[in-house]
């Protein structure tokens, strides 16, 4: 992950829960510089407190920040994306640079507000940019071009890895990866709670969990390997993972995992039905 100067002024609209991870993310990197970021939540009596928290300025006046700033980060609610974009329109001028996280939001949808040659990106990232291990799915417009998407990458790989894809796969992205940590919490619980009922300790068996979870996967980013030749390498021939196995697959974890993804993508595709 890179922590060079972003030397770019900007505005992060809707500092809410997802809004204040990336912008805490940010600052705490040194990416950007608090001076040359501004941010906004809707209601005024949080304002003063959180500009204080972040170290920022921070209002409620979406058009104000957006004026300021040479990239916009539009971290509100998809059934709000309107409303603000509307707002923020007469500060968009070219080499203004607009990234939405609003899960099922098209780019075409925020580049009809705001009109033609206005370069906009399609970001959805995680809540493991808190920690600096997020996942970013990244796409671009019609009006963006690649040093606007290199621009993303730089801010948001600061806090975790990305990927770039095309639009019509970023509702799989936030059934997978953006709602995917909620069901690995599921697991990690569970397997947690098992460890209590073979007899360790609470916090041990937490430990355990969450450590092994976090191997696993580190294992996976850094080889390469298929899952289930890593599986494979584990589960030797009549041993105790053989037997664990059996129990998952009787108890349809693996078809349930995909149902789970595949009904959170479904869901984000009608978010934009109620925008």
């Amino acid at each position: 992950m890179t922590r060079k100067s972003f030397n770019k002024r900007v505005a992060v609209l809707g500092t809410g829960k997802m809004g204040g991870i990336l912008l805490q993310a940010f600052l705490k990197q040194g990416l950007i510089s608090p001076k040359d970021t501004y941010a906004t939540v809707r209601h005024p009596e949080k304002a003063e407190l959180r500009g204080k928290q972040l170290g920022v300025s921070l209002t409620t006046d979406n058009l104000a920040a957006a004026r300021k700033a040479d990239v916009i980060l539009l971290c509100v609610k998809p059934q709000t994306v309107r409303e603000v974009t509307e707002q923020i329109r007469p500060a968009i001028k070219p080499g203004k640079l607009v990234i939405s996280i609003a899960a099922s939001v098209p780019t075409s949808y925020i580049e009809n507000v705001l009109g033609d040659g206005i370069p906009v990106i399609r970001a959805m990232p995680n809540t493991p940019c808190v920690v600096g291990s997020g996942m970013i799915g990244l796409c671009r417009g019609r009006f963006a071009g690649q040093s606007d998407l290199d621009t993303a990458r730089k801010l948001f790989e600061t806090v975790g890895r990305t990927v770039t894809v095309d639009e019509k796969h970023m509702d799989a992205v936030t059934g997978l990866s953006a709602s995917g940590p909620a069901f690995i919490y599921i697991i990690l619980e569970a397997l947690a709670e098992a460890g209590v009922k073979v007899g360790l300790p609470r916090d041990v068996a937490t430990l355990l969990a969450a450590q092994t979870t976090h191997g696993a996967a580190q294992v996976v980013l850094d080889t390469g390997d298929h899952p289930a030749l890593l599986k494979d390498a584990v589960t030797t021939p009549a041993g105790c993972t053989i037997d664990g196995i059996l129990e998952l697959e009787e108890g349809k974890l693996r078809v349930t995992l995909i149902k789970a993804v595949v009904k959170a993508t479904q869901r984000a595709k009608e978010l934009i039905l109620e925008t």
